[in-house]
């Protein structure tokens, strides 16, 4: 289950004590058509961060799509979860990316922010990731000082990179269409998903977007 696969909606968890709940949100989130979960919760401790996600991998196992650990390469391998996020934070704190996917192996999905910053998804690549992040690309609520990002910036890593781009940051169901049209293999969303009165509605509406503007783009190119 590689990263290549990977596009149109990916859902990062919000922070939530309550693993039943997470599981039941997340689970609206697959049913509406999230092509990839990331598990994030900065506030859980050791033992509740492996119970939700082990919850949450079997979810995702159920509807094949890859689970993705935020910042813990020991937490995806001790649950044999589908891959990695590491910021630029993170990669200090596990050594470079190299060494990153050293441990990880081959066949796990391995993801690296780099922020507003082209050079740092360059490294990425070399040093085997599977996929970048850029963002913010609009003003954030997880994240208020986020260093923001640009759709040139989106535009030129899809040219230049050969490697799927998620683009996040503040990205709405009104703003989403701007960052795929860049070039956007991926949205990824927090609280625009899972803060609204339907996830699942949600998620389908994202991930709908990724259909519709794709079939305009390839029927224009076609003409």
């Amino acid at each position: 289950m590689k990263a290549k696969n990977i596009s149109g909606l990916y859902a990062l968890t919000p922070d939530l004590a309550d693993t039943e709940k997470l599981c039941h949100l997340v689970e609206a989130s697959l049913l509406g058509g999230a092509s990839a979960i990331q598990y994030r919760n900065k506030s859980a401790g050791h033992e509740l961060r492996i119970k939700q996600a082990c919850a949450l991998l079997k979810l995702c196992r159920q509807h094949n799509v890859p689970l993705i650990i935020n910042d813990d390469i020991e937490l995806c391998l001790a649950i044999n979860a589908d891959g990695v996020h590491l910021g630029e934070e993170d990669i200090g704190k596990h050594g470079n990316l190299a060494e990153a996917r050293m441990r990880l192996g081959g066949d796990k999905i391995l993801g690296a922010s780099c922020y507003n910053r082209f050079e740092l998804a360059q490294v990425a690549k070399v040093n085997g990731a599977d996929y970048v992040a850029f963002g913010a690309c609009f003003a954030s609520g997880t994240k208020p000082n986020a260093v923001k990002t640009s759709l040139e910036l989106i535009s030129q890593a899809q040219r230049e990179l050969n490697m799927p781009i998620v683009a996040i940051g503040g990205i709405t169901l009104d703003n989403a269409e701007l960052v795929i049209c860049a070039g956007a293999d991926c949205v990824a969303v927090i609280d625009a998903l899972f803060s609204s009165n339907n996830v699942q509605s949600s998620a389908q509406q994202f991930s709908q977007l990724f259909t519709q503007i794709n079939h305009g783009l390839s029927q224009s190119t076609a003409v």
